[in-house]
């Protein structure tokens, strides 16, 4: 009997494995199933559309660098008063690197005090004004493109530098795959209402904690998708640092005119704290 155990046990973790593997490959990614929310008008039309605002910073400059295709990226950058190897990429809503992007890049500029921040444009220099032009914009970033404008930031940033991320909604989803892109480089990740990641292998190569936050009342990035994603943080024996608001998909986005406050200043304070403690 003892002759027929192992290979009765090969050909069930072969089988298990196989369609473990079959379901894995199937799934869209993380980025895929965001952008086929855009889809969805119910959740389209849940985007109050931003009200006009114009920001002029004394300490930001618009950026060109190479992305890792070859061609022109472009971003917005705000240098550390003094030099540092300390690097925030922050990645837009879904409307597009805006003036309420830059303006929450400032806030955070001022907070931090030694870091360098740059906004990367994934939307190759249009930005949306209505919920439509949204949705299309967020339908057409190919997560090529996207990695390729990340990496092209990374080169710029150096070898050296310390990567941290911060997004919002669309952006929220890239600040954990701008993480992931990072490597060793990686310091620090806050997203906020972002899709989680949920292939176990790509968890596994993070090199930091991740700060998310997400709201209760959120139909789309759900407690049932934050629960998941907590359980597999923990299955790939990373740090999910999980901040849960009674609020809704987009309570803290900068460019809504309708917010829930409080909850947005209890995530910014949290968002802060965490970047201070690991920005030195």
């Amino acid at each position: 009997m003892k002759n027929y155990l192992f290979p009765l046990f090969f050909l069930i973790g072969f089988v298990q494995g196989s369609a473990q593997e079959k379901m894995s490959c199937c799934l869209p990614s993380a980025t895929d199933a965001f952008a086929q929310l855009a889809s969805n008008q119910v959740f389209v039309m849940s985007h109050p559309e931003p009200l006009p605002f114009t920001f002029r910073s004394d300490h930001g400059k618009d950026i060109v660098f190479k992305a890792a295709d070859g061609t022109d990226a472009y971003g917005w950058e705000i240098m550390s008063k003094k030099p540092s190897d300390n690097y925030i990429f922050v990645i837009h809503e879904w409307w597009g690197l805006n003036d309420y992007i830059k303006k929450e890049s400032e806030n955070l500029w001022d907070a931090l005090g030694n870091a360098n921040i740059i906004d990367l444009d994934l939307y190759d220099r249009k930005v949306a004004t209505t919920r439509e032009e949204a949705a299309k914009l967020v339908q057409s970033v190919t997560t090529e493109r996207a990695d390729a404008i990340i990496r092209g930031a990374l080169a710029y940033a150096g070898a050296r530098a310390k990567i941290y991320t911060l997004g919002w909604c669309f952006g929220g989803g890239w600040s954990l795959q701008a993480t992931l892109l990072a490597g060793n480089q990686a310091a620090g990740c806050v997203m906020y209402y972002g899709m989680p990641e949920k292939d176990l292998e790509k968890l596994r190569t993070l090199h930091t904690d991740v700060l998310g936050i997400f709201g209760n009342k959120d139909q789309y990035i759900n407690i049932k998708l934050v629960d998941e994603f907590a359980d597999n943080m923990a299955k790939a024996g990373k740090i999910l640092i999980l901040k849960r608001y009674d609020a809704d998909h987009g309570f803290a986005n900068p460019s809504a005119p309708s917010f829930d406050q409080t909850s947005k200043e209890s995530a910014w304070i949290q968002t802060i704290a965490y970047l201070q403690e690991r920005v030195k």
